[in-house]
């Protein structure tokens, strides 16, 4: 049986106004608030461009997340959104009603819209002014009667029509218009692209940057100046710089990365992976952090004993809230190490993974104390390494008395395989109910999830679904 969803009159009232373009604008400066988003959202999906360029200079919100609306952009009704800020801009004096500041032309706003469309009643109407005082708050640019907030996907062999028209735009009205781009995203592009674009951003906008391209070191070095004016940037994710075979300046070329990081006084998220040139130079990285991190990911890569040895002494890792070292082979590391590094973050850090790292049963039993003390420890990750069922015993015993801890995930222990690798799944099920006793006899609620890998011994990253074992107060003996 179907149901019915009849409009409501505001829909209905917004309908009927578009029906003559001419008195929906005459109409604006005593229209309602409440009817304005739903009249916005029906002119700007039927192409209705004068109501929109006149919608836009009667504005009555702080924001217009017009993004929230362009799942694929279309030039014309965007261009009228425009010709309705030239004229705003071009006035001295605005329209009563208008208190636009923000045009937001990232994938965000849905929440906007659904509230004011009546899909959404739980949102409340402070959440559209947050934003706004959060993406100002760092700009040195003087005030502009206008911002633009945009996010940056550089990933065509040529530049996106959409971006190159509104950059164009923007130049036209410099001291009026303000360009904000607030994360950019790097894909497979050419660095003449990246050069073109970033000369006409104002660079220390920018909150998050992602590189997610396969690059030599020497193009990252390239890259590295115009990461050094991004002086408010909080996150840096960085994946796959590959040393290349002839790589001639290759010490100069990390010194010219590592060194811009003496710049960026908010970083405080930084993801690496496959990060091959670090190896052996990771102090040189960390020396020039200026601030504490408060997520570290370094993953898939080799490091050295003397590298694991810079982070545990790093004093900006000191309040990390989550360390992620997945498939950084520590099998030939002194334990100690690890333990330094543990104890150092052991009042902090909410998450640790460390998958795929090779450890073995005396290392993990040499890091249990100091693991045992991470008292906010949420998640923890050990799938891929080789350990035994006794050293997992030991394991859930010194992690038993972490309450925060609601997410563990280990490894099927070694007892499950045969001599030459192989999984036997009928050995994890005896496996499980042992494990399970254990979980009752220390006598606190918990579920724990035991991944198996096809090969323990070569650390294949390919696991088989997790399977949970779980122990309640009601868990029958």
């Amino acid at each position: 049986m179907s149901v019915w969803n009849p409009l409501r009159l505001l829909d209905l009232a917004a309908m009927d106004l578009l029906r003559d373009e001419a008195s929906a604008i005459s109409t604006l400066e005593y229209l309602p608030t409440e009817l304005f988003p739903p009249l916005f959202i029906l002119a700007f999906y039927g192409r209705h461009s004068e109501t929109l360029k006149a919608m836009v200079q009667a504005w009555p919100f702080v924001r217009l997340p017009l993004g929230g609306l362009m799942q694929v952009p279309h030039r014309g009704t965007l261009q009228a959104v425009l010709d309705g800020i030239d004229v705003l801009v071009a006035q001295q004096d605005r329209p009563r009603r208008c208190k636009l500041q923000v045009l937001d032309l990232r994938n965000t706003g849905q929440c906007f819209w659904r509230m004011w469309s009546g899909s959404s009643s739980h949102v409340h109407s402070s959440s559209m002014m947050a934003p706004v005082a959060e993406d100002s708050s760092r700009t040195k640019q003087p005030l502009a009667l206008l911002e633009v907030y945009v996010e940056l996907r550089l990933k065509e062999s040529n530049l996106d029509e959409f971006l190159i028209d509104l950059i164009r735009w923007v130049e036209q009205r410099k001291g009026s218009i303000h360009l904000c781009c607030k994360k950019l995203k790097i894909i497979t592009t050419s660095m003449e692209n990246i050069k073109e674009v970033l000369s006409r951003v104002q660079l220390d906008c920018i909150q998050e940057v992602q590189v997610n391209s396969t690059w030599h070191l020497s193009t990252l070095a390239m890259f590295a100046p115009l990461l050094g004016q991004m002086s408010n940037v909080q996150r840096l994710f960085l994946s796959h710089v590959y040393l290349s075979a002839f790589e001639e300046q290759e010490q100069q070329h990390i010194v010219q990365f590592t060194s811009q990081f003496l710049r960026l006084h908010h970083l405080r998220d930084l993801y690496m992976e496959s990060p091959s040139f670090l190896e052996g130079c990771l102090d040189q990285m960390l020396s020039c952090l200026k601030t504490p991190l408060d997520n570290l990911s370094i993953t898939n890569c080799l490091l050295t004993e003397s590298d694991l040895t810079h982070l545990s002494q790093c004093p900006n890792i000191s309040q990390l809230k989550a360390l992620d070292l997945s498939g950084v082979t520590l099998t030939n590391f002194s334990p100690e190490l690890l333990q330094v590094l543990l104890e150092k973050v052991a009042a902090t850090l909410q998450e640790l993974d460390l998958d795929l790292c090779g450890i073995m049963d005396s290392q993990l039993e040499a890091i249990l104390p100091a693991l045992s003390h991470c008292s906010q420890l949420r998640t923890f990750s050990m799938c891929g390494n080789l350990l035994s069922m006794a050293i997992m015993e030991k394991l859930l015993q010194h992690t038993s008395g972490l309450l925060s801890l609601s997410q563990e995930l280990y490894p099927a222990p070694r007892e499950s395989y045969s001599s030459q690798g192989d999984f036997h799944p009928e050995r994890l099920v005896q496996i499980k109910a042992e494990l399970l006793k254990i979980l009752r006899d220390l006598g606190r609620p918990r579920t724990i999830w035991i991944s198996s890998s096809p090969c323990p011994h070569c650390g294949e990253n390919t696991f088989y679904h997790p399977e949970p074992v779980v122990y309640s107060y009601n868990t029958p003996a």
